[in-house]
């Protein structure tokens, strides 16, 4: 068996997998509260040859949570997370999390991210202040004061480390174990006025792009050679023998 064969075949589907996602971190670099995707990998061992082989899988994706920069605004409807909070918003198909703090007052008062839907408290309802009231207070843990009346607070939530995330859109994320309201707004709260940028770093990216792009390479030479090996093989012993 040529197993050179399947570990550049294995390497370059890993090695495209790996470009698909540093594209799509780039494609993301000034998307407000944008987590980048990383890959993990793993090596897959075989013995069906006459040797132990290693083979690379594809990999598997994950969101990277580390903090992106903070863009100072001015603006009463954005906010920051500070510390690893989240900020909570719904959807037809559930509640999902992010760390884009871009908002916006509808018609009826209701406050909400900037493709329309509602964000949460930290009770897990709508928030709503009144339209005409002019602009709105948030404090570092979230309470929210209009005309010196507190009209709520904005949710912020912890998601377990150990939670697996799923990307809703570009900034959502959506974890596979539940959420919980912060309580201690020591290292943790929001900061009015400023807006979170994406964590990723494009001159990073771009060296991990080049990266990908040469390893794919080496695996497609590691193809042909093993091609061209496997062909030269079959040509000799196919010769005929002669007396």
């Amino acid at each position: 068996m040529q197993s050179a064969l399947y570990v550049g075949l294995s390497a370059q589907v890993t090695m495209q997998r790996r470009l698909e996602t540093i594209a799509n971190n780039v494609a993301n670099a000034n998307t407000a509260g944008f987590r980048a995707d990383a890959v993990k990998f793993e090596s897959l061992l075989s013995r069906t040859a006459a040797h132990a082989t290693a083979f690379a899988t594809a990999g598997e994706n994950y969101i990277n949570r580390s903090a992106g920069s903070v863009t100072r605004t001015d603006s009463t409807l954005d906010l920051a997370v500070i510390g690893t909070g989240w900020l909570a918003f719904s959807t037809p198909t559930g509640v999902v999390y992010t760390r884009d703090g871009r908002m916006q007052i509808n018609a009826d008062g209701e406050l909400q991210t900037t493709t329309g839907r509602p964000i949460l408290d930290p009770n897990g309802a709508p928030i709503v202040v009144d339209p005409n009231g002019g602009p709105i207070t948030v404090l570092v843990d979230g309470t929210i004061t209009q005309d010196d009346n507190q009209m709520g607070a904005i949710g912020l939530f912890e998601i377990p480390p150990e939670a697996k995330l799923t990307r809703h859109d570009n900034s959502g994320v959506i974890p596979d174990r539940p959420a919980q309201p912060v309580l201690d707004f020591v290292n943790s709260g929001v900061r009015q006025g400023y807006v979170e940028g994406s964590n990723v770093n494009p001159v990073v990216e771009m060296t991990k792009l080049i990266m990908a792009t040469r390893m794919f390479e080496s695996a497609s030479s590691l193809i042909e050679n093993s091609e061209s090996t496997l062909q030269n093989a079959v040509r000799t012993l196919g010769e005929p023998t002669r007396t």
